[in-house]
């Protein structure tokens, strides 16, 4: 049941995206798109009470409870900055607003987008951390927590390779070609 509602609240999501960005650009109704988008959080709200609700009935903690709070977690860490590229792409498509803004490619500019993007994802995996703690306390010493406490440990190998890219991008900067000089 938990796999399934993540699946839907995934469709859901963009489902939300689309119709949002419909009717804030195509449609021409701001608002209404915007009531759209705003209603993604609710998404991973109601994830959240069933999976808090299938625990506290009594269900073993297993990896598909892990796997909601991962992907609340990464909802909160990347979905804002998902509908901000769709939104940029949409509006630039649709509604002559200008073009999306290119990451830049070398440098000192490429390692601080770098630290952002990893920054984002390190966000993600901390929150999931957190909900996947919090449902290892709530299940208590009864419950087997160890699917919970491997996704832990999946959500630090996360954060260690953003770093490790982000840092190498300062380290090891990407130079421009010379002929583009």
């Amino acid at each position: 049941m938990i796999v399934g509602l993540i699946v839907a609240c995934e469709v859901a999501f963009w489902v939300l995206l689309a119709a949002g960005l419909g009717f804030r650009y195509a449609l021409r109704m701001p608002r209404t798109g915007l009531a759209l988008l705003l209603c993604e959080p609710l998404l991973e709200v109601v994830l959240f009470a069933v999976t808090a609700i299938d625990l506290k009935n009594g269900a073993e903690p297993d990896w598909r409870h892990g796997l909601a709070a991962v992907y609340i977690g990464f909802t909160v860490g990347l979905g804002h900055s998902t509908v901000k590229w769709a939104d940029a792409r949409v509006a630039h498509r649709f509604a002559d607003g200008p073009p999306p803004v290119k990451p830049p490619r070398y440098g000192t500019a490429r390692a601080v987008q770098e630290w952002k993007v990893a920054g984002r994802w390190i966000l993600a995996s901390v929150v999931a951390m957190a909900l996947l703690q919090g449902a290892v306390w709530y299940v208590g010493d009864d419950g087997d927590t160890g699917s919970l406490r491997a996704w832990q440990l999946r959500m630090l190998w996360v954060i260690g390779i953003n770093v490790v890219i982000a840092a190498s991008y300062t380290l090891f900067p990407k130079r421009e070609p010379a002929d583009q000089r």
